[in-house]
């Protein structure tokens, strides 16, 4: 658990990217936040797995079930108590540093193209989660954004998700800063405020990879452009972050929206299976890991400064990647769009799933009130 401490004082937090009702109650989730887990993310896909598998909810869900609430009450009141049990148990981290220790939900992905929709749904769902380390998570389409924006300007902690390309990521970076200018303008506490902004790595080397090998280019552009995407956009960071814009902003005690590092499991077994983790090390960084990737990076990763080791070779990957017939634009757009759609399908099939355990705890019920 050495390596937990060690990335910390590079200044990169860990953030585990799972949660299930048996996790909690085991205590595996309060014993890596005592090994120096800081934070814990979740998505309309973990839930899915969490609350379809197994009967580790079915109490839960059956009491819900006999007061007549339908699924989507259900799920949430399901995912809310698991939300406010990561968040308790991450409360010391949150008072130690003020910039960590937070717990995080989706805004409903049926939402993601719908502006007010999102900001209604976002702050009804801090407002009942009652946490100051409840976090938001709001997926970066356009219509995401400006919400992001609002969202800030109105105190609620925001988790941008689905970050893939460079523009998007100025774009809400730009949208934070505007929302702690709106929130100060407004005589608000622009310290209380805290956001990541989720970009995602490992999905872009399996599109571009594709397309490389489609194409025939050159084998020495496998696996590159993901790593070379994110210290770009890390750049970006410290250029947005550290201008006279912001400074404004951090005399008055605001905190800068950190870069968070997901979709960080190595999909090719081909690479190292810490490539996106080992690669991606510096300040001012999260990097929220699935189960097997926070194992293995407890057991044999390289902790050192790597994120800002080699800009140029980063621009030039891209370049590159460009001369070969990679648009990173084209790819960015698809997989915004398909992950969009992937959380909206893991969220339907959620629903769904929790209808019929609904149906069935309900008769299994009934059944056993008229049995003589």
């Amino acid at each position: 658990m050495d390596r937990l401490r060690e990335i910390q004082r590079l200044g990169q937090s860990v953030w585990y990217d799972n949660i299930s009702r048996d996790l909690l109650e085991s205590g595996e989730i309060a014993g890596l936040v005592e090994a120096g887990v800081t934070g814990l993310t979740s998505n309309p896909t973990i839930f899915e797995k969490a609350i379809s598998a197994g009967a580790v909810y079915d109490d839960a869900l059956a009491a819900l079930a006999a007061e007549g609430l339908d699924a989507v009450t259900c799920y949430e009141s399901l995912a809310f108590e698991d939300i406010r049990c990561a968040a308790d148990l991450l409360r010391p981290a949150y008072d130690a540093s003020g910039g960590d220790g937070f717990a995080c939900l989706e805004v409903s992905p049926r939402l993601a193209h719908d502006t007010e929709a999102t900001v209604a749904e976002a702050l009804r769902l801090f407002a009942a989660l009652d946490r100051p380390n409840a976090m938001i998570k709001v997926p970066a389409t356009p219509e995401g954004i400006p919400a992001i924006r609002r969202l800030t300007g109105s105190g609620i902690n925001v988790n941008v998700t689905l970050i893939f390309s460079l523009e998007a990521h100025r774009n809400v970076m730009d949208a934070y800063i505007s929302g702690l200018e709106d929130l100060a303008a407004a005589g608000g506490d622009v310290s209380s405020v805290a956001s990541v902004a989720s970009f995602f790595v490992s999905r872009v080397d399996t599109a571009v990879d594709g397309l490389l090998s489609e194409s025939g280019a050159s084998a020495e552009l496998m696996g590159k452009a993901a790593i070379a995407n994110a210290r770009l956009a890390y750049r970006s960071f410290c250029e947005a972050f550290g201008g006279e814009r912001f400074a404004a902003l951090r005399a008055k005690g605001a905190r800068v929206q950190r870069p968070l590092w997901a979709s960080t499991s190595t999909k090719n077994p081909a690479y190292s299976d810490l490539l996106y983790i080992d690669n991606l090390i510096g300040p001012d960084t999260v990097n929220t890991m699935p189960p097997a990737t926070l194992t293995a990076f407890i057991d044999h990763g390289e902790v050192r400064r790597t994120i800002d080791s080699d800009d140029a070779g980063a621009e030039q990957t891209l370049a590159d990647l460009e001369a070969a017939g990679v648009s990173m634009d084209a790819v960015t757009g698809k997989l915004l769009a398909d992950g969009v759609k992937a959380f909206a399908d893991s969220f339907e099939l959620l629903l769904a799933n929790v209808e019929a355990k609904r149906a069935l705890l309900l008769e299994r019920e009934a059944a056993e009130t008229v049995r003589p």
